[in-house]
């Protein structure tokens, strides 16, 4: 497979296709880790500053999201300077190998320091290949602490920040 003819920003009219990427994404790996009732509205809530897709011969086939950090949000708070926070990072299952991550991770960053602000996220520990992905793009490895998601569930989370 080609890298992607396309890398642009994410349209309400890409929802779905993002929806059914991130269906195979679940599928193969288990992200996210609670499916959500509205897969489209959870992928679209990570952009406050801006998301965006790749293509593959006119299909989706990856996506990342550019945030204003929530107030408890762990990794902006480890950075303590102005961040902004990259979510929703997936890629089919078929697309990847071909530098599509790294693409749509390098669209987040520029987009971050072109709004002065430095690119932080958060990562499940238990998503070892995720981790391993962001330290070969340079991301550094701030703490990890543990988060309640639901009553009685606690979750083991590692906060990145983007290379200086």
């Amino acid at each position: 497979m080609p890298a992607p003819t396309d890398l642009r920003p994410r349209t309400d009219g890409d929802l779905e296709a993002c929806a059914e990427v991130l269906a195979e994404v679940h599928r193969a790996d288990g992200y996210p880790v609670h499916w959500p009732d509205r897969p489209g509205e959870w992928v679209a809530r990570a952009a406050s500053i801006g998301a965006w897709v790749a293509e593959l011969d006119g299909r989706v086939v990856g996506h990342v999201g550019l945030s204003e950090p929530d107030p408890d949000d762990r990794a902006a708070g480890m950075w303590g300077r102005p961040s902004a926070v990259v979510g929703r990072l997936f890629v089919s299952p078929a697309a990847r190998g071909f530098g599509v991550g790294a693409r749509l991770m390098d669209q987040a960053v520029t987009a971050a320091r072109a709004v002065g602000r430095h690119p932080v996220l958060h990562v499940v520990a238990t998503r070892t290949d995720a981790t391993a992905f962001y330290e070969r793009l340079g991301w550094t490895l701030m703490g990890t602490v543990e988060e309640t998601w639901n009553p009685g569930e606690t979750v083991t989370i590692h906060c990145y920040a983007a290379p200086s």
